[in-house]
């Protein structure tokens, strides 16, 4: 195996990549601990609904992309450094499979175990096809579900395609130089993203089923959040912001599958479950300090870790299964960018 120098880590994906695992924080609380949606058939609980508009379905989408885009980087430098760079993938891809198998039985509904089929599945045969075809079936992917089937899983092939699309065409490298663009998407994404969540809001619960409001609503509210963010970290306070959400991001399958863990223990204490027929107000106000709590220690913990540690804990463990070789542990000034 050929050793190069590793690609400097790209500082506003692993920012992205924080946030959305803040977003993603809330609905996980509400799908580990079972709290409903609605008090009886057709009265929904009004705070959920308001969070759902907010939350559910807006960053999943986020993550999607970024695991296509971190999936194309990888290969990339796999190619540099090995005759078989598939096969390095494959490892990686098969052990996060693992990881999200044994995830799965704490938290159904979790990402891991998809991601890793998609890429075996979809990733991997399409990174052998030419850019625009890989991007007309993102984005073919990507609408046709979320018009016809209503968004969740079944929209992670497409997304992933998008996001190994973004990475070939050279979006993941240049976002620099890309502010006008971004702010040109954020200044249509915005708007749209309004009216659709109040489609999606004004949709009576039991519709939703059936109907792509929330599926639209929700990647419209994903494309203004990933752009409005990519936005404010151009900015003084954005400075700020990046460094509490980049150790997040680079720790993010350690902070994800952790925090199903403080899920679990703070639920018996908080009664999630117990409200599970009987969600109010004050139920959902401690899921969002839960919420918060999860993501102050996570914030501080994953900074003070990388420090000391390239890698948090399960991604050296990945790293190193995904190389065959142990990887190096100790902190030093450029790391890897996936």
């Amino acid at each position: 195996m050929h050793h190069d120098v590793d690609r400097p880590r790209i500082r506003e994906w692993d920012a992205v990549r924080g946030f959305a695992l803040c977003g993603i924080l809330v609905v996980d609380i509400w799908q580990i601990t079972g709290m409903t949606v609605v008090r009886e058939p057709g009265v929904v609980v009004p705070v959920r609904h308001a969070l759902s508009v907010l939350f559910e379905g807006r960053f999943f989408p986020i993550f999607s992309l970024l695991f296509g885009l971190s999936f194309a980087l990888l290969l990339d430098d796999a190619a540099r450094r090995t005759d078989r760079p598939r096969l390095v993938l494959a490892r990686r891809l098969g052990a996060l499979a693992i990881v999200g198998l044994i995830h799965h039985q704490f938290h159904p509904g979790e990402a891991l175990l998809p991601y890793a089929i998609v890429g075996l599945a979809i990733l991997l045969p399409a990174s052998a096809l030419p850019n625009w075809l890989v991007l007309g079936a993102g984005l073919a992917g990507t609408v046709v579900v979320a018009l016809t089937l209503g968004g969740g899983l079944a929209m992670v092939p497409g997304l992933c395609l998008l996001g190994l699309a973004t990475a070939r065409y050279g979006i993941a490298d240049t976002l620099g130089d890309r502010g006008w663009q971004v702010g040109a998407i954020f200044a249509f994404a915005l708007p749209a993203a309004v009216l659709a969540g109040r489609w999606e809001y004004r949709t009576p619960y039991l519709e939703l089923w059936s109907s792509p409001a929330s599926a639209v609503a929700g990647l419209l509210g994903a494309l203004a959040y990933l752009t409005g963010l990519l936005l404010l970290l151009r900015t003084e306070t954005g400075a700020v912001l990046s460094e509490v959400l980049e150790p997040l991001g680079r720790m993010a399958l350690t902070n994800y599958v952790c925090a199903t863990a403080l899920i679990l223990l703070a639920n018996p204490w908080l009664g999630l479950s117990d409200s599970a027929d009987s969600a109010d107000s004050a139920d959902y106000a401690a899921l969002l300090g839960l919420a918060v709590a999860i993501i102050v220690a996570q914030a501080i913990l994953s900074a003070a870790w990388l420090r000391f540690f390239q890698y948090g804990p399960l991604e050296w463990v990945w790293r190193s299964i995904t190389w065959w070789e142990w990887a190096p542990a100790r902190a030093r000034r450029r790391s890897v960018s996936w």
